[in-house]
């Protein structure tokens, strides 16, 4: 398996609440934690403070997570750091966070690159009390997790995982499976999979069941590279030997690094229980290169795809939505082809989302009905069988129950009261160049095609506004509102007009 560089530690100005106790987190993170769609670890930690004779023997125990996220990701040809690179709507490091945290882990180590402040920010952004360390010389992964020292000495903890921040598919099943084996005495586990090629990774050796030792395959002898069973590179240690594993680790390979895989080797010297957890290969596919990203992003389409329909929706052609890390998407959805959901989108029960439609922190309220070709921004609030059609925008707004905005309109910071319905070609015009005003519709409104309404401007309940006109003033409930210029006929006129003009 491919080395993780390290380097010499040194800690940013970042650390948890010292009132922190192993195993447990801040209310505040909790909160985060269903905030960013993790609600199971919330749950389970708020189990465990109330009830910490729960049954479950992970649950129980106290986890300390180490993610490697310093690799400088050449082959990404980016100048955004590869593990800032997005999955499903969310970068790679924040994936294999929220998998951890979803796992059990109280305490979070990041060990990033030098002035990668950017990174350390992603993190927070998910683990508000993580611990972040910065790796200067790359010298193997044993030098990298060691990077986070001091988190591993200050506080004892029953379990510690190393992650890499470019392996956003495993999840918190993988990440459990690792732990499970260190509540049962093993001192170490690897987690490894059966390689289709595994030219280029490192092979686990097994004596019988027992895991021996794990070899690069530059120091791996002909026998040894013939194994198919490779190494994933996550692995778990028993917090009472994980540091003296880890420090122990020589440099004495063809790279001159420090693997943190020969801890293997050494545990087992130690006779300490080693064990190996298999994963199938496609879950721990690392990402090295924008070929490795797209191939990533389908294999998180693929499951977000197919969960999404175990729980009731349906989608035409699953292949063609697009769905991010956090889509909820209620019951008897339908979802035409061609949809892209980007963060922040909940669609309720019955609701129906036409073809070529983009929405992005949008709420649609059950059975509504947007599209085909609509745009939902952050902010947009639609109410039960609220009508979004085509060609139409809606931003910061909220639309109430029934209310239809049908087609070519644009809908910005505004509130559109139950059953209103709003003609084609409105704009709200909510910006006068230096701020945002809003647009009140009440309910039962009917706006005429081609009006605009200037804010901040409000339209009563059940008032009619002709079409083609500009409002620039408050309109009454159930009043007129004609805002246009006076129709004026000339008879006869074109008679005239073309007969100069067919003189010339």
């Amino acid at each position: 398996m491919r080395s993780r560089p390290p380097g010499a530690p040194r800690r940013l100005a970042i650390r948890p609440q010292d009132s922190a106790l192993v195993g447990q987190v801040s209310d505040e993170v909790i909160a985060k934690w269903r905030e960013i769609g993790i609600a199971a670890a919330a749950d389970r930690f708020q189990r465990h403070q109330t009830d910490p004779t729960m049954p479950d023997a992970i649950a129980s125990r106290s986890c300390l997570a180490i993610v490697l996220a310093a690799g400088e990701g050449t082959r990404m040809r980016s100048s955004l750091p590869k593990v800032l690179h997005p999955i499903a709507g969310r970068s790679m490091v924040e994936h294999v966070l929220a998998a951890v945290m979803e796992a059990g882990a109280g305490r979070i180590a990041v060990v990033v690159g030098p002035d990668r402040e950017d990174v350390a920010e992603a993190v927070r952004k998910v683990a508000p009390e993580a611990e972040i360390f910065v790796q200067r010389e790359r010298l193997g992964t044993a030098h990298a997790a060691l990077a986070a020292r001091d988190a591993l000495a200050r506080q004892p903890v029953d379990d510690v995982i190393v992650a890499f921040a470019d392996t956003p598919l495993v999840d918190v099943a993988a990440f459990s499976a690792l732990r499970a084996p260190l509540a049962e005495g093993a001192g170490i586990v690897a987690l490894g999979f059966e390689a289709a090629d595994p030219h280029g990774y490192g092979r686990l050796i097994m004596e019988r069941d027992r895991l021996i030792a794990i070899r690069e395959e530059k120091d791996a002898s002909d026998e040894e590279r013939r194994i198919r069973l490779c190494n994933a590179g996550l692995m778990a240690f028993a917090g009472a030997h994980a540091l003296s594993l880890m420090v122990s680790v020589g440099n004495e390979n063809a790279k001159g690094e420090y693997y943190l895989t020969d801890a293997v080797g050494i545990a087992a010297g130690r006779d300490l229980p080693t064990r190996v957890v298999r994963a199938p290969e496609a879950l721990v596919q690392g990402v090295n290169d924008r070929v490795q990203l797209a191939a990533a992003e389908q294999a998180m389409q693929r499951r977000l795809r197919e969960r999404a329909m175990r729980e009731g929706a349906t989608l035409i052609d699953p292949d063609t939505v697009y769905l991010s890390f956090d889509t909820q998407l209620g019951r008897d959805v339908v979802v035409e082809p061609n949809v892209f959901f980007a963060p922040g989108v909940t669609v309720g029960e019955g609701a129906v989302i036409h073809a070529f439609s983009h929405l992005e922190g949008a709420k649609v309220g059950p059975r509504a009905e947007i599209g085909p070709f609509a745009r939902l921004r952050p902010g947009a609030e639609l109410g039960r069988k609220a009508k979004v059609g085509n060609f139409v925008e809606v931003k910061k707004s909220v639309l109430g129950e029934g209310a239809k905005v049908n087609h070519l309109t644009y809908i910005g910071d505004a509130e559109v009261g139950a059953g209103a319905n709003i003609g084609a070609g409105t704009i709200t015009c909510n910006y006068d160049g230096f701020g945002k005003h809003r647009t009140m519709i009440g309910e039962g409104a009917f706006i005429g095609s081609n009006s605009s309404l200037v804010a901040p401007v409000s339209i009563g309940a059940g008032a009619y506004v002709g079409s083609g006109s500009v409002v620039t003033k408050d309109v009454p409930a159930d009043a007129l509102a004609l805002a246009r210029g006076r129709q004026t006929v000339i008879k006869d006129w074109a008679v005239g007009f073309r007969e100069k003009n067919a003189k010339k």
